[in-house]
Parts: structure tokens; sequence; C-alpha cells
């Protein structure tokens, strides 16, 4: 860390900021019609499931990856596998645990559309940022994700 440390108020303003951000962007990806038969919460499942070795984590592990509670994402990783999506299956090493897997459908629904999602990304987060301003947010909002690592 270099500069001076930041108050109490910086950190709350720059944390206000984005947060609102965040929310703005959320509230655009979510009224613009790019996710099909899918819900925002659901494409996020596939998405991170798209990115574990293999398609395939842990519920636990998903859980950890996303905002939702443990049962509520249980709930969610149901309705995906009636519909084709993912398959729920005892973890092999734990009778107790489950892996969730993308299926073949679920990994072509979750690239379509994420071919739609990264347009629009593009338009709106590209649109009004440039690549050093890209590149800047990266870092910073990486070095606040690592801060965070040991919290259960």
């Amino acid at each position: 860390m270099s500069g001076r440390s930041a108050t109490p108020r910086e950190a709350a303003e720059a944390w206000e900021s984005l947060f609102r951000a965040q929310v703005a962007l959320m509230r655009r990806f979510s009224a613009e019609d790019v996710w099909g038969e899918l819900s925002v919460r659901e494409y996020d499942v596939l998405f991170t499931l798209a990115g574990c070795p293999g398609g395939a984590a842990r519920l636990r592990e998903l859980a950890a990856q996303s905002l939702l509670t443990q049962p509520s994402l249980s709930r969610l990783v149901e309705r995906l596998e009636a519909r084709g999506w993912v398959r729920r299956e005892p973890a092999p090493d734990d009778g107790r645990g489950v892996v969730v897997s993308l299926t073949d459908e679920g990994a072509r629904l979750q690239r379509e559309v994420g071919r739609r999602h990264v347009a629009q990304i593009h338009r709106l987060v590209g649109g009004a940022l440039d690549a050093d301003e890209l590149a800047a947010l990266r870092a910073l909002t990486d070095k606040l994700r690592v801060e965070q690592r040991d919290i259960p």
C-alpha cells in the first residue's frame, strides 16, 4: 500500500460509489433482454460452473462464489436441474456432499447468453471507461477481493 491511509469518510464514500455503480449496472443488465429463458441468478450459476474445472463444483463451493444462501442456491439448482441445464450427483469422496455440473445443454445456453451479456458489458462499462480506466478498475477491485479472502 502506498500513500496516506484513507479516512473512514473517504472509505465510506468510495464504497458507496462502488456499490451504487454496481446497483445501477445490475438494474440495466436485468432490464435488457439478453437473458432469454434464464434469470440473472440462474445465468450466474451457469457462468460460475462454466469457469470450474470440468464444469462442476461442490454445492458448498458454488455457494461460496454466489450471493445466494445455500438453501436458496439449492432450490435454484433444483430448478436448473429440472430444466436439464445442470446435474446433481453425490460427491464421490463424501456421500453427504453434492457435486453440481453443467450439462451439454446448460453449457450451450451459458455460452449463448454469455455472448449477449459480454456485448452488453462492453456497451455499458466499456462505453463509459477507456482501456486504462478498465485496467485500473480491475486492479482495484481485485485488490479489494483478495483482501477479503480470509472471510468464511
